[in-house]
């Protein structure tokens, strides 16, 4: 019996327009008055991930946030802590320190702020067109914008992640370089072809998952995930029932239990539909 259903959520809760489709939500509502309880699990902080929880209810469902790809779990509506593990402020100085060699722009969320070297910056080529990773990371998010000259020396508590924006080939070209300190003693990976992150040793959602969900006493074979990103490997593969989008990466469609249709044509509906037939009754 599936107790709990986990969302990736860009390219996977939503389509590509950023929203989240008629028949998706209702599917998801449908299965939180049947008692399922719904987490978000992305590499969004909570800030990011609110207005698609109260689109979903999941504010009066006791919905799940997985953030920062799995440095943070929360109950979204009583704000309860369920897990954490964070950079130490001396790991954040030094990994910030490193990345001032290197023509990238680090990001820092803390609370409603984000943090930057340059809030007017970070303007890069992207599909043709000139795109601000900075604007679009704070909008997304509905984030303050702050800006420091030095981060590295204004950083003195821990830190979820440590976000990195730049052009993908810059990335590609330098992200051997960006993480070759950290190699072994952090999680450096990309999250998006112009996102290179940092997070404390071992952070994934699948570890994430397993530690907030002991204490809801839901066990991983009581789970279904959807996700469409490498990201999303270890939660695919640790749920009970992992699905992957038909737009996901090849990996994962082979990790996947099943794959539904895409992001753009209501995979998720599609999917819980069948695995929960009684509720359409």
């Amino acid at each position: 019996m599936i107790k709990s259903v986990l969302l990736d959520i860009d390219g996977t809760l939503t389509n590509d327009e950023k929203v989240i489709t008629p028949r998706t939500r209702e599917a998801l509502l449908k299965i939180q008055d049947a008692g399922v309880r719904l987490a978000l699990a992305s590499g969004r902080p909570d800030m990011g991930l609110y207005r698609f929880a109260k689109e979903l209810q999941m504010d009066t469902h006791h919905g799940i946030f997985i953030c920062y790809n799995g440095a943070r779990v929360v109950d979204c509506q009583s704000g309860e802590e369920l897990f954490s593990q964070s950079l130490s402020a001396e790991e954040a100085k030094a990994v910030l320190r490193h990345l001032q060699k290197f023509a990238v722009t680090p990001i820092i969320a803390k609370g409603e702020y984000m943090h930057t070297t340059d809030v007017f910056g970070c303007v890069i080529e992207y599909r043709g067109a000139p795109f601000n990773v900075v604007e679009y990371e704070s909008r997304g998010n509905q984030y303050i914008l702050c800006e420091h000259r030095d981060l590295a020396e204004w950083v003195d508590f821990p830190v979820e992640k440590i976000l990195t924006a730049a052009a993908p080939t810059y990335l590609q070209e330098h992200s051997g370089e960006m993480q070759e300190p950290f190699a072994d003693t952090l999680s450096c990976m990309f999250t998006g072809d112009f996102y290179f992150e940092y997070t404390a040793k071992g952070v994934n959602k699948a570890k994430a998952i397993e530690e907030a969900y002991r204490r809801l006493g839901i066990s991983r074979e009581e789970m279904m995930a959807f996700g469409d990103a490498e990201n999303d490997l270890p939660m695919i593969e640790y749920v009970g029932c992992g699905v992957a989008m038909a737009n996901g990466a090849d990996a994962v469609k082979e990790a996947a239990d099943e794959v539904t249709l895409d992001n753009n044509h209501d995979g998720i509906a599609e999917s819980i539909y069948r695995h929960f037939p009684d509720i359409w009754k």
